[in-house]
């Protein structure tokens, strides 16, 4: 599914288990090329490099490493033109100290595609140059949980050393894995538990036999039919687009589409201008839908706007007014027709109350 080689695969638990491990084992590999130096000076920290939009399983961990200064971590800003982590910013932000790039595949708020392939690129000339003036190299991370499934992934084209793969984003079993390009050998991984040696000793832990299996079979079905899951969703996705701007007019905003920037083919995330129609209070309103106002996995946040669509520089009154809608495998014109006038009539009561 991935295009990497059997023994490039570590069975985790999910997509939280595996961002973690990736960051513990270049925070650990920095650490030990350090104190094999013989340094004079103040021990250096070492930097991540990573961007304002990524999932909570990356920048929890990082922040959590900045406030026991453990690490330093840069947090670089998306285009508000194109929603994206530009290659540009993100190579502007290495340091001699940085280890990591991790920058995720799709956003899982607004589905926009990031440059990764070019920010690999771009890291690995720079590698050649730090290798001449002595300095470790910067691997490159991309949590490709909201990707797969949805389009072509494959990690020779993205030339990343560490991907994140989470099974229930692809109709798998709620299990995960992690890619490592040569793990232990030419990328460092340290593990985070210790006990029975599974998973070579870098993921110990009796495996969850069936549901890797289950993870087995998802993504064999991801192989055979990506394209057509692909085709279906955007036609449908758009579909959806079409029929809530025919109803909703100039009141709607589709905070999800940026001109020209690449996005994947499930995701509609939108806003339905007014005083009274906060996301959440528009989805209570609802009979039929079930949906989020943002990350499926943030219910703490209620009307707060999402950090995510203010990165992406979506006003705060339109962000907090905004709806995430996903369309998957087997979603109708149909089921989009009774979504639609659903909205529309959650609408006109919030509307109607004085």
């Amino acid at each position: 599914m991935i295009g990497g080689k059997p023994q490039d695969i570590i069975f985790t638990s999910g997509g939280t288990e595996s961002n973690n491990l990736v960051i513990h084992s270049v925070v650990k590999h920095f650490h030990e090329h350090q104190t094999s130096k013989e340094d004079q000076g103040e021990p250096r920290k070492p930097h991540i490099v990573t961007c304002t939009v990524e999932h909570d399983s990356i920048r929890l961990p990082l922040e959590n490493l900045v406030k026991e200064q453990v690490a330093a971590v840069t947090f670089v800003s998306v285009s508000k033109a194109s929603g994206q982590a530009e290659a540009d910013d993100v190579l502007a932000a290495v340091r001699p100290s940085t280890c990591l790039v991790t920058v995720m595949l799709a956003n899982n708020e607004t589905g926009v595609v990031m440059p990764v392939p070019e920010i690999s690129r771009r890291v690995k000339a720079l590698n050649q140059r730090r290798a001449a003036s002595g300095l470790p190299p910067v691997l490159v991370h991309t949590d490709a949980a909201q990707a797969l499934g949805k389009r072509r992934v494959d990690v020779e084209e993205l030339g990343v050393d560490f991907l994140t793969v989470v099974g229930h984003k692809f109709y798998g079993p709620r299990i995960g894995a992690l890619y490592v390009r040569g793990p232990g050998d030419l990328t460092p991984l340290h593990p985070m538990l210790f006990g029975g040696g599974q998973e070579r000793n870098f993921r110990p832990g009796t495996e969850n036999a069936a549901m890797i299996a289950g993870l087995g079979k998802a993504a064999e079905l991801v192989v055979e039919n990506c394209e057509a899951y692909e085709a279906h969703m955007e036609a449908v996705r758009d579909y959806l687009e079409d029929r809530l701007e025919a109803e909703f007019d100039k009141r709607l905003y589709l905070n999800s589409r940026f001109p020209g920037t690449e996005r994947l083919p499930n995701t509609c995330n939108f806003s339905i201008r007014g005083p009274k129609l906060q996301g959440r209070r528009v989805l209570a309103q609802c009979r039929t839908l079930l949906a989020s106002v943002g990350a499926a996995c943030h219910s703490d946040h209620q009307d707060k706007p999402s950090p995510v669509l203010l990165s992406c520089g979506i006003a705060p009154d339109v962000a907090s007014n905004a709806v995430r809608l996903s369309v998957g495998r087997s979603t109708t014109r149909a089921e989009v027709d009774l979504v639609v006038e659903d909205l529309k009539q959650a609408v006109a009561r919030l509307e109607a109350q004085a």
